[in-house]
């Protein structure tokens, strides 16, 4: 079974972003992901691919879902940070 691909959010999953437990930065999803803590992950549709690839690669790898979702802006701004974010994830 591979990672979950998706386009789009929907209002259910950015609120539960808002409210979730969660945690932010390619690096830091990337070591979650790894230690298998991690529900899904939300991937800006801007951020930049040699960024993130690897962590889409890793999340397949790991079964997690991935949404590519938002910009950058848009994304830090749901998650209550005043910076953009390339890459969320909601712990288990």
């Amino acid at each position: 079974m591979t990672g979950l691909l998706s386009k789009g959010v929907n209002s259910m999953s950015l609120e539960k972003l808002k409210i979730a437990k969660k945690i932010v930065g390619v690096k830091q999803v990337t070591k979650a992901v790894e230690k298998e803590l991690v529900q899904v992950v939300y991937i800006a549709q801007d951020a930049e691919q040699r960024f993130v690839e690897t962590l889409r690669t890793l999340c397949e790898h790991k079964n997690v879902a991935v949404e590519v979702t938002l910009t950058m802006a848009e994304l830090g701004s749901a998650c209550g940070i005043e910076v953009g974010a390339a890459a969320v994830a909601v712990l288990k």
